[in-house]
């Protein structure tokens, strides 16, 4: 493709939002012009870092051809607005090795024989193994990049023979894997076990495994949880569902469920978001829908479909109670519709 292909494309795309987002509500309905902007969010932010820092410069161009003045400065809003601006795999990368530290600090200095509720015939000990073995194994994964898949038993782990010194190794593997995945190119490809085969799928399904374990942790040494940011929360939930259904012991249970066109709804109370959860054809399809969104739509009188069951919490809640770490039933949740169905699904989807 050439650059002026290029450079027109982003200009036309530039152009485009910018339309949308200036548009008064008589001349573009606010819900489709939410829908537009969301889906094509949704596109951008899946381009690796090197094509974000490309497009951005392209819509600056954009915005830089065109005298000063208020349509100019909404053009130079575009790349904001996307998210164009940041460096997302370097900030989970470290996001992914903070966690990590983290977890080592909480379980340091506790007795790796305590039990850890949330991990039946777990001990701390087990899980701090577990833990620093998914980052070994996916450092060696970003590291050599098969193209078919590699099991954890297979990379050599290097335990040490005193479960005390399993936060160390942890915090060693974690450095590692972070060092290595900063340094990789997010977009080469490499086998991995959910919906992504490039390097940038590590960090997100390691740090989202390192920050339900690090809760597990929390839970084991002090009863409770440490606050659960709502955006990590939130990505990690979309990352849940949309890896869904590439894990076979999850996918297979969904499929015999039977109830086709069920909806499940999980509301989070902290930010307004909305997962819509629609069951059949043998699986799930999801969508999330912002407040802003929500209040577009809801300001337009434009309803959504009521929800075969709803359960509604803070969205670090909601990702513990899909990752089966709290019950349903705890006080903490709020239900309305068929519970019925929340049950199946947390059974078809367990762990």
């Amino acid at each position: 493709m050439s650059d002026a292909l290029l450079s027109a494309l982003a200009e036309s795309l530039a152009e485009l939002v910018t339309a949308v987002e200036t548009s008064d509500d008589e001349v573009l309905d606010p819900d489709t012009a939410v829908k537009w902007l969301e889906s094509t969010g949704h596109t951008l932010r899946a381009l690796g870092p090197a094509d974000r820092r490309a497009l951005d410069g392209l819509f600056r161009e954009t915005a830089l051809r065109r005298p000063p003045g208020p349509w100019r400065e909404e053009l130079l809003k575009v790349s904001e607005g996307f998210g164009l601006t940041e460096d997302a795999h370097a900030e989970t990368c470290e996001a992914a090795l903070d966690h990590a530290r983290r977890f080592a600090a909480t379980v340091r200095d506790a007795d790796p024989a305590t039990p850890v509720p949330t991990c039946p015939g777990w001990t701390l000990a087990d899980l701090t193994r577990h833990l620093g073995t998914v980052h070994h194994w996916a450092e060696h994964l970003v590291r050599t990049r098969p193209a078919a898949r590699v099991l954890a038993h297979d990379v050599p782990l290097d335990l040490p023979a005193d479960p005390a010194a399993y936060a160390d190794r942890l915090a060693a593997a974690a450095e590692r894997f972070a060092a290595t995945a900063r340094e990789a190119d997010p977009d080469a490809p490499v086998w991995s076990p959910g919906a992504d085969p490039h390097v940038r799928h590590y960090p997100r399904h390691v740090l989202f495994e390192t920050l339900v374990h690090l809760a597990d942790a929390e839970l084991a040494v002090a009863g409770t949880t440490g606050p659960l940011d709502p955006g990590t929360a939130a990505d990690a939930l979309d990352h849940f569902l949309g890896n869904a259904p590439y894990v076979p012991w999850i996918a297979e249970p969904l499929a015999h469920l039977d109830r086709d066109g069920a909806v499940l709804r999980l509301g989070a109370r902290d930010t307004g978001t909305v997962w819509t959860l629609v069951l059949g054809g043998g699986g799930f399809t999801w969508s999330r829908e912002s407040q802003e969104s929500r209040a577009n739509r809801e300001s337009r009188g434009s309803g959504a479909a009521e929800p075969t069951a709803s359960v509604e919490a803070d969205t670090g809640e909601l990702l513990l109670l899909l990752h089966r770490r709290y019950d349903a039933d705890d006080p903490r949740f709020s239900h309305s519709g068929d519970r019925d169905l929340l049950d199946d699904w947390l059974a078809a989807t367990a762990l």
